[in-house]
């Protein structure tokens, strides 16, 4: 008999691998995988298409491109306040792999590693395949404020990490100063190191800037930053992500990811290398049009008679079923809203491990065209009607 890992015989198919697949099957308007429908911004992609002209399309550096590695410290002096050294960066094949190599380095058999809920779906696996045991905080709506008491309880002889999501996916929202010092202080007591995946760190509305837990006082050498240029720029089929940390923990990085993935395409790091470098006015460009959409999609829903939650960053916003009449909840409504309703969404509690999950929640993505999401939002308003 073949054996096969017992992390994975035990995974099922992601729910956005499943939900995407009923949208392609049913011809359901997809709001629930999250990707731009816009167009990118054009001279990235002609910076890609030139590179592959022009630049070699033989392996790079493991560790990345000098000139892009450069360009992440440069983006995030300008952009953040941090100093940043190219030597401690290593650029991935997006952020996944980054939190893998990350999981990978830092976390032996045996260790425990804090998870707030709800969490990108691919954390819980990879800490157990490191062979260490994730363990959950939960985070509630509306607000999903981190539980500093509840950390505490968490926190044993064993934790070795945490893994931090700023700005938090699916929710939307952003951890304040006094959480992040909170999380900081915890961290420094209790010699944790935290893994701060953020991806949608630029990805952020309302004039609210970013703030790295990487910067707080004690976290710079107990830290990893990932980093996304796939949302940056909106270009999530790229997958170039970085990594960076200082000390010994970057070195176990860059180790780490060179028997992962080892190097990614180079056109694109050197594509990506030119975004980074690009007047902000082309990012602000971008966010605008993905602020207008989100309001475009916030009011259709609550016209529609839908409640929607607090949202500050990524591209999502999310619905409560239970306080906008439903009585169904967020897996057999998403089912049945792609199926009856021809929206893809995306339950919230398939977000979360253990009981303490919320299941009223819907996530949708509203990074859409105009009339994409007009046409959502109708066919959610008739289904809501028939659901009533």
């Amino acid at each position: 008999m073949i054996r096969i890992n017992p992390v994975y015989a035990a995974l099922e198919r992601t729910v956005f691998d499943r939900i995407s697949g009923l949208a392609r099957d049913t011809g359901a308007i997809n709001l629930g995988q999250g990707f731009p429908d816009t167009p990118p911004p054009a001279p990235l992609i002609e910076a890609a298409a030139r590179a592959l002209r022009e630049r070699s399309n033989q392996y790079p550096p493991g560790a990345g491109l000098p000139q892009l590695r450069q360009a992440i410290c440069e983006y995030y002096a300008r952009r953040q306040g941090l100093a940043l050294h190219p030597d401690r960066v290593t650029v991935t094949s997006g952020a996944t792999e980054a939190i893998a190599a990350a999981v990978l380095a830092l976390v032996s058999p045996g260790d425990e590693v804090i998870l707030f809920q709800p969490a990108y779906d691919a954390y819980a696996p990879m800490v157990r395949r490191a062979g260490a045991v994730p363990v959950s905080v939960a985070l509630a709506p509306p607000d999903f404020a981190y539980p500093l008491d509840a950390l505490d309880r968490a926190i044993t002889a064993r934790t070795r990490a945490l893994i931090l999501n700023d700005p938090l996916n699916p929710a939307g929202t952003v951890a304040s100063e006094a959480e992040l010092a909170g999380l900081a202080h915890r961290c420094v007591a209790h010699d944790l190191v935290a893994i701060c995946d953020e991806v949608w760190e630029d990805v952020r509305f309302d004039g609210r800037a970013h703030r790295s837990l990487t910067a707080f006082p004690g976290m710079a050498g107990r830290s990893v930053k990932i980093g996304s240029a796939g949302k940056i720029f909106g270009l999530t089929g790229w997958k170039i992500g970085w990594m960076a940390g200082d000390g010994a923990i970057g070195t176990a990085l860059a180790r780490a990811h060179q028997f992962l993935t080892f190097a990614s395409a180079p056109a694109l790091q050197w594509a990506v290398a030119e975004g980074l470098a690009m007047p902000d006015a082309m990012l602000d460009a971008q966010r605008a049009e993905w602020a207008a959409a989100r309001a475009r999609l916030r009011a259709g829903l609550e016209d529609a008679g839908f409640v929607v939650l607090p949202n500050a960053a990524t591209w999502f916003l999310c619905v409560d079923l239970a306080a906008s009449g439903i009585a169904l909840d967020d897996a057999t409504f998403a089912d049945r809203a792609v199926r009856e309703g021809g929206v893809a969404t995306i339950p919230v509690s398939a977000l979360y491990e253990g009981e303490a999950r919320p299941t009223t929640i819907v996530r949708l993505c509203f990074t859409k065209p105009g009339d994409v999401l007009d046409e959502a939002v109708e066919r959610l308003a008739r289904f809501r009607t028939v659901l009533l």
